[in-house]
């Protein structure tokens, strides 16, 4: 006896039908699912970034006469370095250290003063600390610019003007309400069971600051750091305001020496900018884990 196998549908049954049916639907799901105005948007956002990059990059590349003999936009017929040597020449090692002291200058004390400011606003029980709560939600709706005249006042009367401090202080007082914002958010999402189990287990309140809630808000920090960093590096206005000599100007500054009363060395200030941000860009690299997760976790509830 032969047994013969036969297949479970057959063309035209239908098993066979409904199955066809099914796999149109699933192709039509697909197709519907397909965002083509989010995909182009998306292309068009890429462009938008990657367009002044290149302007940058290849126009730093060039000299003063390529660049105004040709299209902005075309590569150099014949690239040189000489605008890097140049503003390397031009005190710009004194600027970059400059702007290194005072960006961690101000960010450290922010992070550290706006950490323990969260952890008891979070933790503690006292009935003033609504109230500063609400003065540092207060500091958001405040300007730096509306502010600059009485910073200025100040600053002359505590005869810190012309310093490195003098950019540092403020930089510190308009960096902390956001920063106080963005960890108190991230310190409430961590389950009290586990301040319960350090409490019983014999730790103070400010060794479980140190203990526990440093380590659990690390993203937390780094994303603050990060921000923080960016503001001061890329800061104009106070040290426009609060300095003076030659030998205090930070790296915004420093691309005044590229221009003269009657032209502008624009590839030179381009290759300036260049140098300025691979700082920020390699911190950014470092730390792009915890700045991702720092900026989603801290809001989830």
């Amino acid at each position: 006896m032969s047994t013969v196998l036969k297949s479970d549908s057959k063309p035209g049954t239908a098993a066979s039908t409904a199955s066809s049916i099914k796999a149109k639907q699933s192709l039509g799901t697909r197709i519907r699912r397909l965002n083509i105005p989010g995909g182009l948007g998306g292309w068009i956002w890429l462009a938008v970034i990657i367009i002044p990059v290149y302007y940058i990059v290849i126009t730093s590349l060039k000299t003063s006469e390529g660049y105004f003999g040709q299209n902005p936009m075309a590569l150099p017929t014949s690239s040189t370095l000489e605008n890097y040597q140049l503003v390397i020449e031009a005190n710009f090692s004194t600027y970059f250290m400059n702007s290194v002291i005072v960006t961690l200058g101000s960010v450290v004390p922010t992070v550290l003063i706006a950490f323990m400011a969260a952890f008891a606003i979070v933790r503690g029980k006292g009935r003033y600390l609504k109230f500063v709560n609400g003065v540092f939600l207060m500091g958001l709706a405040i300007p730096l610019q509306a502010t600059i005249i009485p910073i200025y006042l100040m600053i002359i009367r505590l005869n810190l003007y012309d310093s490195l401090l003098a950019i540092m202080l403020p930089s510190i007082a308009f960096a902390i309400p956001l920063t106080v914002l963005i960890l108190s958010n991230f310190i409430r999402d961590v389950p009290n069971e586990l301040f319960e189990s350090m409490r019983l287990d014999g730790c103070s309140e400010w060794q479980t600051m140190w203990r526990l809630a440093l380590p659990l808000t690390k993203p937390a920090i780094v994303t603050v750091a990060i921000y923080n960093g960016l503001h001061v590096w890329n800061g104009f206005l106070l040290p426009l305001v609060l300095t003076q000599s030659p030998g205090l100007r930070v790296l915004p500054l420093g691309l005044w020496s590229f221009q003269g009363e009657f032209s502008v060395n624009i590839p030179a200030v381009l290759a300036s900018v260049v140098l300025s941000t691979l700082p920020i860009l390699v911190i950014y690299v470092l730390g792009r884990r915890q700045l991702v997760s720092g900026l989603t976790a801290g809001f989830s509830k």
